[in-house]
């Protein structure tokens, strides 16, 4: 190729913008290359704030997972308890059932209050048994032979008075005064 003096200006001229454009260019790749820059700081800092969260959710993870574990332990204690329960109870349930289901059936209402009455009492009947009843009856085996003598003396006393002369006609006396009282109180007084 033969350069004539104007393919060699325009040659020179290309040559001169281009040389002349390369530090603007450099500048704009310096810019470009500053914001890449800028760029990749802010995604670094970004992923460090991300890095930190995850951190802190895998913390709170872990929390969440032990407290999950206590709750899975004591769910498993409490089934355990309750089949135990269950297997004790359920037979006697079964049992009971029958009896339950008449005592509600033939239960009124009025001897349901008469029951809580009842229970409302407890504390008064059983100051009253302890205090008052149970003494009386730890002496009931002195009291046998006393009323034993009693019922003796009693028909003593009685065999006397029937052995008293006049006695039988004394005794129809109050018989018929008796006798005339009752009849007397049953007509209406005017």
């Amino acid at each position: 190729m033969e350069l004539n003096p104007r393919a060699l200006f325009d040659l020179a001229r290309t040559t001169v913008e281009t040389a002349v454009s390369v530090p603007g260019r450099v500048l704009d790749l310096l810019g470009a290359a500053e914001a890449v820059v800028r760029r990749a700081d802010e995604l670094v800092a970004r992923t460090a704030q991300v890095l930190d969260e995850t951190e802190a959710l895998v913390g709170r993870a872990k929390a969440v997972t032990a407290a999950a574990e206590g709750v899975t332990i004591d769910a498993s204690h409490i089934a355990r308890t309750s089949r135990e329960l269950t297997d004790t109870y359920a037979p006697i349930a079964q049992k009971a059932q029958p009896l339950a289901q008449r005592f509600v059936d033939e239960l009124s209402p009025h001897e349901v209050d008469a029951a809580i009455q009842l229970v409302d009492q407890l504390p008064v009947l059983t100051k009253h048994l302890l205090d008052d009843v149970l003494p009386i009856l730890t002496t009931l085996d002195r009291v046998g032979p006393d009323i034993h003598q009693l019922l003796e003396v009693t028909n003593d006393v009685r065999q006397a008075i029937l052995g008293i002369p006049g006695f039988a006609f004394l005794r129809r006396r109050g018989e018929d005064k008796e006798d005339v009282d009752v009849v007397n109180s049953s007509v209406p007084q005017a």
